[in-house]
């Protein structure tokens, strides 16, 4: 668990993306007494009316996060804090965000154009003009 967390904490900025209060509390659903560690920063989320009673420890929380995990009555740790409490881990539940939500990572992969490709190409606009002829469309030809 040590390694693990040490691991994370030294990775770069873009392995640590943020996690929001809803996906917390849906991560944490049924995992009662335990705590939530996430290497990065919580951020809150609107949609979610009611945040359950939650003890989370992560690197970072945005004010709206922290006050309304402590208004539901959880609380909110830093890693040393953590470390005295469970030195080896016990009682955790180990979560991370979305690391490939990046808008970055939809033109990674296969080159765009090429048959079963889902890689988005870049592109200076979205026009009609900008990769939309041939092969793209059945209208104008063929399509891949």
């Amino acid at each position: 668990f040590n390694k693990v967390i040490l691991k994370r904490l030294n990775m770069t900025r873009k392995s640590k993306p943020s996690l929001s209060l809803q996906k917390l509390a849906k991560l944490m659903a049924g995992k009662d007494g335990k705590i939530a560690v996430v290497v990065g920063p919580v951020t809150d989320d609107k949609r979610l009316y009611e945040v359950p009673k939650l003890s989370v420890c992560a690197m970072r929380f945005t004010e709206t996060a922290r006050a309304s995990i402590l208004k539901a009555g959880g609380e909110c740790l830093t890693f040393d804090k953590l470390a005295m409490r469970s030195p080896l881990g016990k009682g955790t539940v180990l979560l991370r965000g979305p690391v490939k939500a990046r808008e970055s990572e939809r033109h990674f992969g296969k080159a765009p154009g090429v048959p079963h490709s889902s890689t988005a190409p870049h592109v200076r606009a979205k026009g009609r003009k900008f990769e939309k002829a041939r092969g793209k469309r059945s209208s104008r030809g063929y399509k891949v």
